[in-house]
Order: structure tokens, then sequence, then C-alpha cells
């Protein structure tokens, strides 16, 4: 097993021959940048010493707990890749932290981040879940991170709801491409609370085939800049802009017309429905400007109308005003 001490430290220090002369503990408190990434690492000892530790490189390791790193303080940038880490624990002593990666590890929960109010970015992308689950978010970690969070990557986590960040009212950079997102409403509903958001990108979701899901989201984003690894140009946006609220008011129009009855529409009529007249007054019977009386239709001069016959049958009243 390899573990992060100072001993190992010392034997990969990178001393100047004008250091030489310092002790170790003199050399270690100085040390602010640490790279110890891809060399087989599982444990991380103590490092109290290194006090002034500012950038630690762990990546491509097989860490599986961080929980020694809390004697490190003064650590401002972690880069945890590709490691076994399942949880995060005993982090509350790095309120210092500004950028934490944490990318192709094992986390299933984001959650045990509360005391890292100066927390600007986060990456957790492509975490190594069970089949068929998803990353999940602590509420606690959100609500924490609200005030600071501005960078946030989550690609590739199975992730299909994203309702859960909303908080994140701070937030700039959103990459949350090749996950499950599908309901373009939730999506708007979140982005509207997001007033600083500048470059988004949710490739490879089922979202993305949406009509129309691009000039959706560009409207309802007007600090967007970058969609999609696309730039948005200021002439595209008020296009949209302007075409969306076009369509709207067109439909808005349409609508109180159809409610005001100002728009009519042709009803059809099946033509068994229609009542059939007794018999049908020859055109022969219309010259000479007026009408003769025929035998068949009934005594006196004028053989009833059409519409006199039909109210003789009943017939509703709806039919009788209807084109005649």
């Amino acid at each position: 097993m390899v573990r992060l001490t100072v001993d190992l430290i010392a034997k990969y220090s990178n001393r100047s021959k004008n250091n030489r002369h310092q002790s170790l503990p003199q050399y270690l408190k100085k040390v602010t940048h640490l790279n110890f990434s891809n060399r087989n690492i599982e444990e991380i000892d103590d490092l109290s010493m290194c006090r002034n530790l500012s950038v630690l490189y762990l990546y491509d390791n097989q860490i599986k707990h961080l929980s020694k790193l809390a004697c490190a303080s003064n650590l401002t940038h972690l880069y945890m890749q590709n490691n076994n880490i399942t949880c995060l624990e005993d982090l509350s002593a790095l309120t210092k932290l500004t950028k934490l990666y944490l990318g192709g590890n094992s986390i299933t929960v984001l959650a045990g981040l509360e005391d890292l109010t100066e927390l600007k970015e986060l990456h957790v992308e492509g975490q190594r879940l069970p089949q068929g689950e998803r990353l999940l978010f602590d509420l606690r970690t959100i609500y924490s991170l609200a005030e600071s969070l501005s960078v946030l990557n989550i690609n590739n986590n199975n992730i299909d709801d994203i309702r859960d960040l909303a908080p994140l009212t701070k937030l700039s950079h959103l990459y949350a491409a090749d996950n499950q997102l599908s309901d373009i409403e939730h999506v708007e509903t979140v982005f509207a609370q997001w007033p600083e958001l500048v470059r988004m990108d949710l490739s490879g979701n089922p979202i993305c085939q949406l009509p129309k899901y691009r000039d959706r989201l560009i409207t309802m984003c007007p600090t967007l800049e970058d969609l999609d690894g696309k730039e948005i140009n200021e002439l595209s946006r008020q296009f949209i802009i302007k075409w969306m609220a076009s369509k709207k008011a067109k439909n808005k129009l349409k609508d109180e017309r159809i409610m005001t009855g100002q728009i009519m529409y042709h009803i059809e009529v099946p033509i068994h429905e229609i009542p059939q007249c007794s018999s049908v007054v020859p055109y022969s019977s219309y010259r000479g400007g007026r009408r003769k009386a025929d035998p068949s239709l009934g005594a006196g001069p004028m053989a009833p109308s059409l519409k006199t016959r039909l109210t003789a049958q009943k017939v509703p009243p709806a039919v009788l005003g209807h084109g005649m």
C-alpha cells in the first residue's frame, strides 16, 4: 500500500541546491504546491506539517477517503479525479477551498460540503454509479454553496432533474451534458433563477431533440453567451426574441377572437341528418315570375315553401336557420 506521507514528499521533493541546507520541517512549511498524481496512492497521511499547502494534485490514484486532509486547512485547489472516493467526509476544515475536482469517482450523493462557503468551482462529472442510478444532491450542501458556487460540472451522471440546483443563484457556468434531462419546462424554471448564467452545455440530453429547444433557452436566459459549445451573438438573440414575441402576440389575438366570437368555424352536417322533403318544386313552376299551384303539394293557389314544409315536419330551429 502506498501512502502519502511527509517522507514520501521529501523523497520526491524538488528542493533546489540553495535550499538543501533547510531541514525537512522547514521545507514542508514553505511548500505551497504538491503533485503526486498517478502514484498508485491509496491513503493520505497527516499533512499538518505542510501548513501553507494551497494546491494539491492527487488525481489518478486509488484513494478512498479524504479524512486526513482536514489538517491542510489552507488548501484552495484540490484535484482528486479518478480515485475510489464514495463519499465526502471531514472536509469542514477546508474553509478556504475554492476549486474542487472530483470527477471519475464513485460518489452517489453530493453531500458533506456544507462548510465550504468559499467554493467557486465544483467538478463531479462522470461518477461510476451503480446500474440505473443517478447522482443525487443533498439540499444542505446546495444551499450552503448558493452564495459562492459559480461553476458546476455534472456531465454524464444519469441526471434527469436539476430542480434541486435552483438555489445556486450565483451560477455562471453549468456543464450537464450526456445526462437524461427531458422536461424543458423544468429546465426553464431553474434557469429563470440563475441571472448570471453565461455558459451552459446540455448536449447529449433528450431535451436537445425538442422543437425550438435552442430558441426557448436563449429567450429564457438573456445573459447566456454560449449554449452547447455554440456562441450566441446578440443579433441572433434579438431576432429570436422578436420572433417569439410576435408569435406569442398572434396566438393571444387568436385566443381573444375565439373568446369574443369573432372567428366563425364552418360546421359540416352529415347529409343523412338533413330532413328529407316530401317533394321538390319543379323549376318550371317559377317561370313567368309567379309560382304556379301544384295539386300534389296541397290545396291553395300557392305551394308551401320549403321552410314551411320543414317547419311542419318539426325540424329543429338550428337546421332551419342554416343556409335558408
